[in-house]
């Protein structure tokens, strides 16, 4: 998958992240019609908010997203809103089988997974860093001072 820098009004930007959910208790509660249920739930959210659902993947206890998103959004408040979305949908969906698993109406653990996902590795992006205004210095330090 060949990844490009997206642009809004004032930025250039590639943000991706990897973000995994675990099941309460870590039960094995998701099955196949469940995950196909939570991928279009992922994607429709992440849609609204101007984001977009680059990969997914579950088994039966957790869910993997790779998300590309918009620079101006509250990660946390994004989580919180893909958990209780996808949650609210599968529940009420999939109730009659959610209920061997559960006594109340719940599905995600409240703890979550965030990490940030580049292009390059983050030894590339220091170096990077680092090496920036080298070519200044060196200009700076060749040059003989004025009389």
């Amino acid at each position: 998958m060949e990844l490009h820098n997206k642009s809004a009004s004032h930025a250039v930007f590639a943000l991706r992240l990897h973000i995994v959910f675990v099941t309460k208790y870590r039960r094995p509660a998701l099955n196949e019609e469940m995950i196909a249920d939570l991928k279009d739930a992922f994607a429709h959210v992440l849609a609204e908010w101007r984001c977009t659902l680059l990969e997914f993947g579950a088994e039966a206890d957790h869910v993997h997203l790779l998300a590309e998103i918009h620079p101006a959004l509250n990660i946390s408040t994004l989580i919180n809103n893909l958990k209780s979305t996808s949650s609210k949908r599968v529940r009420g969906k999939h109730w009659n089988w959610l209920r061997h698993f559960y006594d109340k109406p719940v599905l995600w653990h409240r703890a979550y997974y965030v990490g940030s996902v580049g292009n390059v590795s983050l030894e590339t992006v220091k170096r990077y860093v680092q090496s920036q205004g080298e070519d200044m210095r060196r200009k700076a330090s060749s040059r003989t001072p004025p009389a």
